[in-house]
């Protein structure tokens, strides 16, 4: 039996992608912000740096020392929102066709992301 994820034919199309700054709306780290690390798009997550931190227990190895290692855990992209890069404050990303190009724009202050 197919699971709900196996099923989807294509991926969704994300409002941040890696390398955006973005401020964190909701949750244990609500005000926080940081640059997305990683993005799973099939998961709608995202890693953020320095936000929602976990302990995770590592086994020793050739290559590693063994310990309790913190490290960032995905989040909900839903909890994410994109921060204007002139401005800095938190905005809503559109997209529009510039010279045969689509290119994401700030809603607040009408400037090209990237």
């Amino acid at each position: 039996m197919a699971t709900k994820q196996q099923t989807k034919r294509h991926k969704p199309k994300l409002h941040v992608r890696k390398g955006d700054t973005v401020m964190v709306i909701a949750g244990d780290d609500k005000g926080k912000t940081g640059e997305i690390l990683e993005v799973f798009p099939d998961k709608m997550r995202a890693v953020v740096d320095g936000v929602n931190i976990v302990k995770k227990h590592m086994k020793a190895t050739q290559d590693q020392e063994g310990g309790i290692m913190e490290m960032p855990a995905p989040v909900h992209v839903s909890n994410l929102m994109l921060l204007d890069p002139k401005s800095g404050d938190p905005t809503r990303a559109g997209r529009r066709e510039e010279d045969g190009q689509w290119v994401r724009y700030s809603k607040k202050s009408g400037n090209t992301i990237k």
